[in-house]
């Protein structure tokens, strides 16, 4: 099998998670009768100490209900220039809520500068679209957003008259980092998105929780955008499974991350902060490297990495601590 750093999406369900989907029990979930589904989101909403949740087919889909939740046709959320919610997730909130994003630059910790913020929240004037929402991503590019930015920021919306969402990701990778309860998080936010099929090692799901009526609202959305799914209680089992037995294990994946770091600095060619790993994702700016021939390199060596500018690795439930021996041994050899 391959030593897959591409992303932690890669991951296979474990057979304990296979037999949880085998006997999931289901119902037709766009009735509300799927019991697998019910109780995927009642234990979301409780894991997060939210009013309700909802089980969506993926992250771009639970983040762009939200954005349709909170922004009417017209108006704007504010976003960092490179976060999901802007880049990479099809351009949804413009092409299908008419919404207008307005982006700026992430700071290097990942935060986005609330002085900034302000700046671009538009003043009373039907010469601008209306700002409704701040978008925040956690962790941003693996860094992990300090709960006094949360705090700052929570008080900066409310001054505002503004909501917030966050995109939530890997909000489980966050909280085990700082060593905390997820809803230490969630609670300073109007909504918030996570995806099962990442570090939870799920084969697909995201959820979205939120008030009982941004949730009403997402329901509606969602079966507007197509996803009212029919029995899907046996993917839900597998995101249930997930939220009980695999968040604690994240730090596994961070532990195997620093040893990665740690082992890849030893290279002279690389250089890697180590403060900027804080949880499974680590970055390689890789100056006059050819980074196809080294793709290649690895590739044969039954390593998968990816990246443009810069090379992202990322650690997951699939990666053990011999993988990690083994890409470190590669990579040295390669640029032995």
């Amino acid at each position: 099998m391959a030593i897959d750093l591409r992303s932690d999406t890669v991951t296979k369900p474990s057979d304990g998670m296979r037999n949880a989907m085998v006997k999931a029990d289901v119902g037709d979930d766009v009735y509300g009768e799927d019991p697998t589904i019910n109780q995927l989101e009642e234990a979301a909403a409780d894991l997060l100490q939210m009013e309700s949740a909802l089980f969506c087919a993926s992250g771009t889909q639970s983040n762009l209900l939200a954005l349709l939740c909170h922004c009417k046709r017209g108006e704007e959320y504010i976003v960092g220039q490179q976060a999901h919610t802007y880049q990479y997730e099809g351009g949804g909130a413009a092409a299908l809520g008419s919404i207008h994003p307005q982006p700026l630059n992430f700071e290097h910790d990942g935060t986005l500068d609330l002085d900034k913020v302000l700046n671009l929240i538009k003043p009373d004037d039907f010469h601008f679209p209306q700002t409704r929402l701040l978008c925040l991503e956690n962790t941003r590019g693996g860094r992990v957003l300090p709960i006094s930015y949360l705090d700052s920021a929570r008080k900066f919306v409310d001054t505002n008259n503004l909501n917030m969402h966050l995109d939530g990701a890997r909000i489980f990778n966050a909280a085990v980092d700082l060593n905390i309860h997820a809803s230490k998080i969630s609670h300073y936010f109007d909504s918030v998105s996570f995806c099962l099929s990442k570090g939870l090692g799920a084969p697909v799901g995201s959820i979205l929780c939120g008030t009982t009526d941004v949730i009403k609202k997402a329901r509606r959305w969602r079966k507007t955008l197509g996803g009212g799914m029919r029995q899907a209680g046996l993917l839900a089992a597998a995101g249930l499974y997930a939220l009980e037995n695999n968040i604690e294990r994240l730090s596994e994946d961070h532990a195997n991350a620093k040893l990665l770091a740690d082992g890849l600095n030893e290279i002279k060619q690389l250089n890697i902060r180590s403060d900027d790993v804080n949880t499974n994702i680590i970055f390689l700016e890789l100056d006059n490297v050819n980074q196809e021939e080294l793709r290649t390199y690895l590739k044969s060596k039954g390593i998968l990495i990816q990246g443009r500018n810069k090379i992202r690795l990322v650690t997951h439930l699939d990666i053990s601590k011999k993988d990690i021996a083994i890409t470190l041994k590669a990579f040295k050899n390669f640029f032995n």
